[in-house]
């Protein structure tokens, strides 16, 4: 049976309502993302460097490890949202995904499998062989395209010990990876969906940027390639249809301030600033009020984000617009001791966690006929 989920908004949100005050009912839709950080299985890849993660490997990531992730994983995937709607999202967007198969591991979590997610997944040349994929309700959306677009990003003069190098500016799990023979730099595709949302068509894009290895300026310039790369690929939507509704969302590894953000995506922060054909960052309002969803060295800064088409933004609810947006860092996904206290509650050698990032939502809304 399919059920519809509303809420009711009063006219103190929307000026669309009566001045009589009535209620109107709206339709709503969750859309999440979230990085899962090292969501791997325990079998050793040949093709990928994932030796750190099997069972003998530097973490000792054994099949009871791998269970407790999935545990805590779908545990946040069932409740991002729940604050407005009762409802796990209808799409999550996530990254840091080994394989198909450990998303078929964490839809049938009891959390989740009544929810019947559906899996739409690439493998990316990512040599760490982490990708990004998104999840959907099967009984409220029906995918009608899907594809990954590659990212290609080179550094001229290179050499082969830099893929094990980075600059005491910063380093991460996720270093860039640089070919001997071309210098190109492997990282993930981004992943573009397009379907019907209870018969609407709406493009979701899935992107996991190129990391800060090495250094935020020096690793810019890859960043900002995949913004435009982002741009690129909207501008190919909205040639189609001039209405396209378009959601990018992703673990961006920069800042709603960057350029990659900024400028290479062209997002603007207040709605009024979006033209046809502009894109709207929410999160940026919320960096500058001081909101995070990763921490370095006890700075806060929003790396993950949801993007949205100004098609989303008008103020005619007959058709699905964005409401409104939000960190899920509910306290029991943050660390309560230690050095990193008040930090996310990533994952160690002690301690099964969830991630090093908070995820991150928007709500979509439409009048109820």
């Amino acid at each position: 049976m399919r059920i519809t989920h509303w809420i009711p908004i009063l006219f103190l949100f929307f000026p669309i309502v009566k001045s009589n005050a009535q209620q109107k009912k709206y339709v709503i839709h969750t859309v999440a993302f979230y990085n899962f950080e090292n969501l791997f299985d325990t079998i050793n890849n040949p093709d990928t460097f994932d030796e750190e993660w099997t069972p003998k490997g530097l973490q000792r990531w054994t099949y009871d490890k791998y269970e407790k992730k999935l545990g805590n994983l779908a545990r946040v995937l069932s409740e991002i949202g729940s604050a407005e709607n009762t409802d796990s999202p209808t799409f999550i967007g996530g990254c840091e995904i080994e394989n198909r198969g450990v998303l078929e591991d964490l839809v049938k979590q009891p959390k989740l499998i009544e929810k019947d997610y559906g899996i739409i997944h690439f493998d990316s040349p990512d040599k760490r062989g982490i990708d990004v994929a998104l999840l959907y309700q099967k009984n409220k959306f029906q995918p009608t395209s899907y594809s990954n677009v590659p990212l290609y990003i080179y550094k001229q003069g290179s050499t082969a010990n830099e893929n094990s190098k980075a600059s005491s500016e910063e380093k991460t799990d996720d270093e860039l990876q640089i070919s001997t023979k071309n210098y190109r730099v492997y990282t993930r595709d981004q992943l573009l969906v397009t379907g019907f949302l209870d018969g609407e068509e709406i493009n979701i894009i899935v992107n996991h940027w190129p990391s800060r290895s090495g250094g935020e300026k020096k690793s810019s310039p890859f960043r900002e390639a995949a913004g435009a790369l982002n741009r690129k690929i909207i501008d190919s939507l909205q040639r189609i249809n001039p209405n396209a509704k378009v959601i990018t969302l992703g673990d961006l590894n920069d800042g709603p301030y960057n350029k990659s953000v900024r400028i290479g995506l062209g997002a603007k922060a207040k709605k009024a600033d979006v033209l046809p054909f502009g894109i709207y960052n929410p999160f940026e309002e919320m960096a500058k009020k001081g909101f995070g969803t990763i921490a370095f060295r006890d700075a806060w800064d929003i790396f993950d984000q949801i993007m949205v088409s100004e098609t989303l933004l008008q103020t005619d609810y007959s058709s699905f617009r964005y409401w409104k947006s939000g960190i899920y860092n509910k306290s029991f996904l943050i660390q309560n001791s230690g050095q990193y206290k008040g930090y996310p509650l990533r994952h160690s050698t002690t301690e099964i966690g969830f991630s090093d990032h908070f995820p991150v939502y928007i709500y979509l809304i439409k009048e109820k006929k």
